[in-house]
């Protein structure tokens, strides 16, 4: 999963649990994921291309913009 794109669908933000859909390898499609910022007060608005830095079984990452 780290390393894997995506797209926020949900707010990401500081005391907010946002939600990405991300590109899943070897599945063929993209899935939802809980996810937080990657850097600590960070806001990611819905539509912002993300890279997952950090996935924590079962459904939830940390992402970071995707530069």
């Amino acid at each position: 999963m780290v390393g894997s794109t995506g797209r926020v669908t949900g707010r990401v933000g500081p005391g907010l649990v946002g939600e990405v859909m991300v590109h899943v390898p070897g599945r063929g499609g993209t899935e939802a994921f809980l996810a937080y910022p990657a850097v600590p007060g960070e806001s990611l608005s819905p539509g912002t291309a993300v890279v997952v830095v950090e996935y924590q079984p079962p459904r939830t990452v940390y992402v970071a913009p995707l530069i």
